[in-house]
């Protein structure tokens, strides 16, 4: 069981190099390894958590804390990387590069910092700081710069919001559903890393199917839990 303690908390720690790659990558002009490398760690907190369950980590290894480490390397895989990448491949007009990346960096230190980023009843509170695949769905469908910085500002605002967002492996409501139709994306976003030149346009505007039940749920479940109602 230490054994298998020490596994998850590496395959934890594994997505800290990964992101060192992706800027490496990012530094090159190769976007197609950059996205790759952020499939990856967001692959791996996507099965980190239920692997830490499975294996009593908290109780076989009380020293480490997981949640701690998961937050480290979340910060750095899913908001400084992909920050890097907006700033590295000029995808924002000049003058808004630097304020909108401090807007987004600051604003998502905030969001990981709050006692209440995590419901008890497995929510997000505010924009849970998907910044990953927000610049992935605009640098495959091509927003103008100026739009890509609206974009971006909206939603480092939004993590301040008290929207309560979907965890998608912990959240009861749906979860089958939320999970059958979070796998289909996921496969459909890694064909198109797979195939990222010419831009699959078509294939990803399809997958924004998936984002907008994300986001409809969400505001389900807020205004639910709002009432009092929520289970």
């Amino acid at each position: 069981m230490r054994a298998a303690a020490w596994g998850v908390h590496l395959l934890t720690a594994s997505s800290a190099p990964a992101g060192l790659l992706a800027m490496l990558a990012t530094i090159r002009g190769d976007a197609q390894t950059a996205f790759a490398w952020m499939a990856y760690t967001l692959f791996v907190d996507s099965i980190d958590g239920t692997l830490a369950r499975h294996f009593e980590v908290k109780r076989v290894m009380p020293t480490v804390d997981g949640a701690r480490l998961d937050d480290c390397v979340d910060y750095f895989t899913y908001v400084v990387v992909p920050v890097f990448f907006v700033v590295q491949m000029g995808m924002l007009p000049a003058a808004l590069a630097a304020p909108v990346a401090a807007l987004v960096l600051v604003a998502s230190l905030f969001g990981f910092g709050r006692t209440d980023a995590k419901t008890e009843d497995h929510l997000f509170t505010g924009f849970p700081s998907y910044w990953n695949i927000v610049v992935f769905y605009l640098w495959v469908l091509e927003w103008p710069g100026w739009a890509s910085a609206l974009l971006l500002a909206a939603f480092a605002i939004g993590v301040f919001v008290p929207i309560r967002y979907v965890y998608p492996s912990r959240t009861t409501t749906l979860r089958p559903l939320t999970i059958s139709l979070g796998v289909a994306w996921a496969l459909a976003l890694l064909w198109a890393i797979a195939h990222l030149e010419p831009r699959p346009k078509t294939l990803v505007a399809a997958t924004l199917l998936y984002v907008a039940y994300y986001f409809a749920l969400s505001f389900v479940l807020t205004r639910r839990r709002a009432a009092g109602r929520l289970s």
